[in-house]
């Protein structure tokens, strides 16, 4: 069997990985990375709704055990958690990373370093919260990390508000996706971030992410590979559409979709905005949505439940 390789391996070794920084770029001068479509001139270090200029942002690193079971390993996932967001919903449970701007920025030399840092680390991925503000930035440290012998998958762990145009850059480059799929319905999606476009991107970004890599492919250790893994939040009073959701993903993407339902949801961040999220979901909301997920043919889910639930 040959050794494994990401798949950006195979762009830098051709010269496409350089031609996708540089088309990368080029997009920040008016920027239309995300589907917010602000336009502003980011290499003049103009703003736009991510608050993020010429520079990535970091609020911290490292090996990270609460991610999903196929990319911890021993090692833990080596996490990257980006500042601010391109969504920026009232309820974020990272409030402080997200909306406020804890972070620093960061070179493409330091963004490398830490790359570099986590497989010095013996972390099985690179793992990338919140990345679809910052993929030019991400392509510009993968170069260096990679010509310096970066050999493990990145993963894309986004909120699904992205742009198919600017997934497109990535295909080869990102061998795992981690996007969520939080809303089904429109109203319910710009009271919470604004963004009454949000499932139709979604399932779009959805779509175009499975084509790249496909189902999620693990080692002999269990340790994802490649492919799709899909996050869906349960949401109080069914606010989320999950058996919509659910029932799309399995016709439309793919029944054998590594899929983590999570229950963790409790009133955070600027939740007062919408007082039908004020408490956390309950453990028969969370068994209905096993049950959707069941009843629609998804049967490969992530066992672990991360915390308790409302009675």
């Amino acid at each position: 069997m040959s050794e494994w390789q990401p798949g950006y391996a195979k762009l830098l070794a051709s010269g496409e990985l350089e031609k996708r920084v540089e088309q990368a770029v080029s997009r920040l001068e008016d920027c239309t990375l995300c589907p917010r479509q602000c336009r502003v001139n980011r290499l003049k270090d103009e703003r736009g709704f991510c608050k993020t200029g010429r520079n990535a942002l970091v609020s911290s690193f490292g090996p990270h055990f609460g991610e999903e079971a196929p990319l911890v390993g021993r090692h833990g996932s080596g996490t990257i958690f980006v500042t601010y967001c391109n969504l920026l919903c009232v309820f974020c449970q990272n409030f402080d990373i997200s909306h406020q701007g804890d972070g620093q920025q960061v070179s493409p030399e330091q963004l490398a370093w830490v790359m570099e840092e986590l497989a010095g680390q013996k972390c099985p991925n690179i793992n990338f919260v919140t990345p679809s503000h910052v993929v030019p930035q991400i392509l510009e440290a993968l170069l260096i990390a990679a010509k310096k012998g970066l050999n493990l998958p990145l993963v894309y762990n986004s909120g699904g508000y992205d742009s198919v145009e600017t997934l497109k850059l990535l295909d080869g480059v990102f061998d795992i996706y981690m996007p969520d799929f939080k809303f089904w319905g429109s109203s319910v999606a710009e009271r919470a971030c604004a963004a009454p476009d949000y499932p139709q991107k979604a399932r779009e970004a959805l779509i175009e992410m499975h084509c790249q890599v496909g189902d999620l492919v693990v080692d002999e250790d269990g340790i994802a590979r490649k492919g799709l893994l899909l996050r869906h939040l349960v949401m109080p009073n069914n606010l989320a559409g999950t058996d919509k959701i659910l029932e799309f993903v399995s016709q439309k993407i793919s029944p054998a979709t590594y899929t983590n339902i999570m229950p963790q949801y409790r009133p955070l961040g600027r939740h007062a905005s919408m007082p039908s999220i004020d408490r956390a979901i309950t453990e028969k909301e969370f068994e209905e949505a096993l049950e959707a997920a069941r009843r629609n043919g998804l049967t490969r889910l992530d066992g672990r439940r991360r915390t308790f639930l409302a009675m």
